[in-house]
């Protein structure tokens, strides 16, 4: 059986001589594995398919539990994603947390809107903006919502922040098991869940710290190209 499907290349190995194996976020079917066969030779038409990031309509063959990319239309690879180094890093956070956070066949179209639109947002000057952003609409989609408005970051002015991983709040410092967070982050993570890009660097980098630290807790989802960001910013 054949069958359309927008989808988003999240990973890509190698399998055999010729062929890749790529890990597929799909609107209709969830996250799904798929073969590319003799895509690895020189001439090969759907070398396109096999990159990083991306985003075509993708025609699949089915047979049992597996499938085999037959055909594929580009709609966006977001080539600009490979002309700077630090949105190369937010885009494969992008990518790599949507593996981490979906289990195989569990269906999220949400998720996939939210990474396409994140990775349009990194090829522009903010990458490590939209990255906060993404991580925090996807934390929530994934039931680890982010609880931060900018009532909770005037609390900073009259004493110190924490941020309380076990409920996704910001409480006073002086709470029992909060880890310590500054106006900044605050300020960048209330923005991310207004559904803006937050603005100030220092407070978009806290965010991505403390935002690993919370995925990491909450959901075990631990991201490489986080930490390779982070030494970028």
């Amino acid at each position: 059986m054949e069958f359309k499907t927008d989808a988003l290349v999240l990973r890509t190995t190698d399998y055999g001589e010729y062929d890749k194996m790529v890990t597929l976020l799909t609107a209709e079917r969830g996250k799904i594995g798929a073969c590319l066969k003799g895509v690895r030779r020189a001439n090969a038409k759907l070398k396109f398919a096999a990159q990083p990031f991306c985003f075509a309509e993708f025609v699949l063959a089915a047979r049992a539990a597996r499938y085999t990319v037959i055909s594929a239309s580009l709609h966006d690879g977001f080539y600009p994603l490979r002309e700077r180094i630090t949105a190369y890093y937010a885009a494969a956070a992008t990518t790599e947390c949507c593996d981490a956070l979906l289990p195989v066949g569990l269906v999220n179209p949400e998720m996939l809107l939210l990474a396409v639109r994140a990775l349009g947002d990194m090829c522009g000057e903010a990458p490590a903006a939209a990255l906060v952003r993404f991580l925090v609409g996807a934390a929530a989609l994934a039931g680890y919502p982010v609880r931060a408005d900018e009532a909770d970051c005037t609390m900073a002015r009259g004493g110190r922040l924490g941020f309380l991983v076990e409920r996704g709040c910001f409480v006073g410092q002086g709470e029992e098991h909060a880890l310590p967070a500054s106006e900044s982050t605050c300020r960048a993570l209330a923005a991310a869940a207004r559904g803006e890009l937050p603005r100030d660097p220092d407070g978009i980098r806290r965010a991505l710290r403390l935002l690993a630290v919370y995925l990491a807790e909450k959901a075990d989802v631990h991201i490489g190209a986080l930490v390779e960001l982070d030494r970028l910013l």
